[in-house]
């Protein structure tokens, strides 16, 4: 970068300093074709704290989501991150942790010190995302929104329609043993995958006994607790739908712990690709989605929002889901069905409650 300064602009255009500053927040000067020619003969760039100053504007985003370590909000900043640098706008990551009381902090904090966030909310009976709104921070929601808040853009995704591809796939193997391990049901995502899910299973005849209802916490920990006691039934299920990377593999440590062959044993699908998730033995079947899309479109929306703030028309994109069918799924061995009660049926115990190997 030049080390040029405006003053050294305006002594090369024969202009005063005070011009070429109000040339270059794009005000009508005269001279301006020498002052530009100028600029570019210099290689002269403001700094941003200047163009700050002068706009009143930051130039900085903030990203704030629930969870760092989750793999998809790893591939939203991807997506947001390429997007604000194409208009020179700094992305700040904020992690809440699924605190909300974290989230309040953050968002009071971020009032004055950015031009906007893109959020998405620990729960959905959030009120911060409103305060901040009411305190003129623009705000636009990803993968999450809060319960009568019209007023704000999102970007979403058709959960409820992923998790009845995932159950419609099971149902059309033959299994009829299935147990769903779900998020946080104060969540949109938890909430909707839940309800798409189970829709689907009592449309064909299908309602799953109580046990088979596992709440983790959208954790690895949770996926592999939940999928332990699953696993521990009686009758265990046929087959697993988990609604999310990180308690997907925290299910599949504990089918590894427990030695459980998939899909022979045990069929399951989860919710949002892995990186490494066709690579596995045997890859595992997922209900798919444009993570990085999703940033990327939130970024547009906060970035046109910024730049027409008149327009109080709400934007609420939802995208699609697909499912990538793999090797983790597969009919069941013992297709046992669920009685009309809704409690399972007498089986035969799976071979992995004998022994905790893996068979060799």
């Amino acid at each position: 970068m030049s080390d040029a300064t405006i003053a050294d602009v305006a002594r090369r255009a024969g202009v005063s300093a005070t011009t070429v500053s109000r040339f270059l927040a794009g005000q009508s000067v005269r001279a301006a074709d020498t002052i530009r020619a100028a600029v570019q003969e210099l290689d002269y760039r403001p700094s941003p704290v200047a163009r700050s100053l002068r706009s009143g504007r930051t130039r900085s985003i903030a990203l704030v989501v629930p969870d760092v370590t989750n793999p998809f909000f790893a591939a939203v900043v991807k997506g947001a991150e390429a997007v604000a640098r194409q208009d020179d706008y700094n992305l700040f990551l904020y992690n809440t942790d699924e605190n909300v009381d974290r989230e309040v902090s953050v968002l009071a904090d971020l009032v004055g010190r950015v031009d906007g966030v893109i959020l998405a909310p620990t729960v959905e009976s959030d009120d911060a995302p409103l305060r901040a709104h009411q305190a003129g921070l623009p705000v636009v929601f990803l993968d999450r929104e809060i319960g009568g808040s019209p007023m704000f853009d999102a970007v979403l995704v058709d959960n409820a329609g992923g998790s009845r591809r995932a159950a419609e796939h099971l149902l059309d193997l033959g299994h009829r043993r299935i147990a769903i391990v779900n998020g946080t049901q104060h969540s949109t995502p938890g909430r909707q995958r839940r309800e798409g899910f189970l829709e689907t299973l009592k449309s064909r005849g299908v309602e799953p006994p109580e046990a088979y209802h596992e709440l983790g916490d959208f954790r690895e920990e949770g996926g592999y607790q939940s999928v332990m006691r699953l696993l521990a039934l009686e009758h265990p299920p046929t087959a697993i739908y988990v609604t999310n990377n990180l308690m997907t593999i925290g299910a599949l440590r504990a089918l590894h712990d427990l030695g459980v062959r998939v899909p022979d044993q045990v069929s399951l699908v989860g919710f949002d690709d892995l990186q490494l998730a066709a690579l596995l033995p045997p890859p595992l079947t997922v209900v798919d989605r444009p993570m990085e899309e999703q940033g990327a479109l939130a970024m547009r929306l906060l970035l046109g929002r910024l730049q027409d703030s008149q327009d109080s028309t709400p934007r609420r994109i939802v995208l699609e889901t697909k499912l990538l069918v793999r090797g983790s799924t597969a009919p069941p061995r013992d297709p046992a069905p669920i009685a009309a009660t809704g409690s399972a049926t007498p089986a035969p115990r799976h071979p992995f409650h004998t022994s905790h190997r893996r068979p060799t």
